[in-house]
């Protein structure tokens, strides 16, 4: 996989590489087409993916120390 990886957006979601498996809590995979958004917030009506509805609600930004 050497380059996947996950990007927290600002006030926003986790973008996800598209080679990076999204497995549920019994260990299934969770289809996915390409790159996919996951919800932080928890106001998404379409969990665990990002529908917007943090669109300003949520406000977060994350950065590395």
């Amino acid at each position: 996989m050497g380059d996947s990886k996950i990007k927290v957006n600002d006030n926003g979601s986790l973008l996800v590489d598209k080679n990076i498996k999204l497995i549920d809590g019994e260990g299934n995979e969770i289809k996915t087409n390409g790159n996919y958004y996951l919800c932080r917030c928890g106001l998404s009506k379409n969990k665990p993916f990002c529908d917007g509805s943090h669109k300003g609600k949520f406000q977060d930004k994350v950065r590395a120390k």
